[in-house]
């Protein structure tokens, strides 16, 4: 009983000394990136024995995060239809062959790839009407990839918000600086000017893309320049360490890089995201989202979910994960309404 006091007077503390504005502190988060993760990984089930892992895992990686960031907002963006075709435009073999690829022990018990897909979608759906029922805000993006839209939001969109950016994809690590940092939920590490630059061999963050283009992208079927890793890189090409460096510059630096640059300015166009070209239609909806409310926290609608999904106990103590998790950041909410 005492914990359960102590607990909520630590809730209104928070509440006490919150932030007035709601874009101090903005948590991006990578949707697609973060479902598919939950889905391949976690072999959670269920009452009835069906496979709920994606919701599940969604949600809690969903309320780590915050815990972690303590946001002001959360915004949430998921890859809508033909996002991928400005891209392939530039290259028709960008994402060719990429396939998702489960867990083997679970995929076992699928009765075939159909029953795997429907239940993917129905988890899907299931994920964003939980969402609706949070005090967060979710965009689908169409006709665009939601990796441009996450690099607007944060660069762009939100030029003063202390931003934070959820995802797997190593693409967002060349946008880190001194106001935009980088959560991966699989190292379960925050990337910072100064945590990136130690990993990275002293690259700064503003040089990481001149790595990436170098290396290529497997997942995306982007390839690189053979034989060229970050150690050859920063051998040729001390300077990335230094100061900010163009592209001219990099690949003027090795023959080997010079004989590849049509590679590279593609691959650069691929990939970088400091200066995402987006149409003036997917801006206007993106800044109209921001004016928008987040949802309020609607813990009747998340407790039927919960019975109808027959998922009881799937997250203990199921009153103390909503306060701890989501009272304050829907305190946020409501106060920018007033």
């Amino acid at each position: 009983m005492k914990n359960k006091y102590f607990s909520i007077l630590d809730t209104l503390k928070e509440n006490e000394t919150v932030d007035t504005n709601i874009n101090d502190r903005v948590l991006v988060i990578d949707g697609l990136n973060t479902f598919i993760r939950s889905w391949a990984v976690s072999p959670a089930t269920n009452d009835d024995g069906i496979h709920v892992g994606a919701i599940i895992g969604f949600l809690k990686s969903l309320a780590y995060s915050i815990k972690l960031v303590r946001p002001t907002r959360v915004i949430i963006i998921f890859d809508g239809k033909g996002g991928s075709q400005k891209r392939k435009k530039m290259f028709s073999g960008y994402k060719e062959g990429r396939a998702f690829r489960s867990n083997l022990n679970r995929r076992m018990k699928f009765d075939d790839p159909a029953d795997e897909q429907k239940n993917m979608s129905m988890q899907m759906s299931r994920v964003m009407d939980y969402l609706n029922s949070l005090p967060v805000q979710t965009h689908v993006a169409h006709q665009v990839e939601a990796d441009d839209v996450i690099a607007y939001c944060a660069k762009q969109a939100l030029p003063k918000s202390k931003v934070t950016i959820m995802s797997t994809d190593k693409d967002f690590l060349q946008l880190v600086n001194n106001r935009i940092s980088v959560y991966s939920p699989t190292k379960k590490k925050m990337y910072t000017p100064a945590s990136l630059s130690e990993e990275y061999e002293g690259i700064r963050p503003e040089n990481f893309i001149m790595y990436r283009m170098i290396d290529g992208d497997k997942s995306d079927n982007i390839d690189g320049v053979r034989g060229f890793g970050l150690k050859t890189l920063l051998k040729v090409c001390p300077d990335l360490v230094d100061r900010p460096m163009s592209l001219k510059e990099v690949v003027d630096s090795d023959k080997r890089l010079s004989d590849d640059l049509e590679k590279l300015k593609r691959n650069f166009e691929l990939m970088q995201l400091s200066e995402v070209v987006i149409s003036g239609n997917t801006k206007s909806s993106v800044l109209t989202m921001l004016q928008e409310d987040s949802n309020s926290l609607n813990k009747l609608n998340l407790q039927s979910m919960f019975l109808e999904d027959r998922m009881s106990g799937a997250i203990p103590n199921f009153d103390v994960w909503l306060r701890e998790t989501w009272t304050t950041l829907n305190y946020h909410g409501k106060k920018s309404k007033i």
